[in-house]
């Protein structure tokens, strides 16, 4: 994993991500499409059809689901080179803590799609906090 810089030792983020800790959750170098703004931690991505990630649900473009991404990266706001980002290739995360484009849900395609690269999902129940 990512070393998170902006965090105390020992600070708990209480983001919900990760439902359980195997599979464990292994990470890669993603290439980001330029133009698509801050993608946040968490934010599900997807595989174009020119093999860049997309944030998941973005309107206009046909995506495979394929990797949860590790850390927040800034992608601009024009047109450019592709931009790189950490990304989890597999591990266990919950379903309803995934970020995705404004008015998308996660669909069983989708959910099929991340089972076939080794990323389980599941959905979670805050419990306070």
């Amino acid at each position: 994993m990512a070393t998170r810089l902006n965090q105390r030792v020992g600070e708990e983020i209480k983001e919900n991500l990760f439902n359980q800790n195997t599979p464990v959750a292994d990470t890669f170098t993603v290439a980001l499409r330029a133009g698509q703004g801050l993608i946040e931690r968490g934010s599900a991505l997807g595989k174009s059809a020119t093999n860049d990630m997309v944030l998941l649900g973005s309107a206009g473009v046909t995506l495979t689901a394929n990797c949860v991404l590790a850390d927040t990266v800034d992608t601009g706001t024009g047109t450019g080179p592709l931009v790189k980002g950490l990304a989890y290739r597999t591990g266990h995360f919950n379903t309803n803590k995934l970020k995705v484009a404004a008015g998308y849900t996660i669909t069983a395609a989708d959910k099929e799609a991340f089972r076939t690269v080794g990323i389980l999902l599941s959905d979670a129940f805050d419990i306070g906090g």
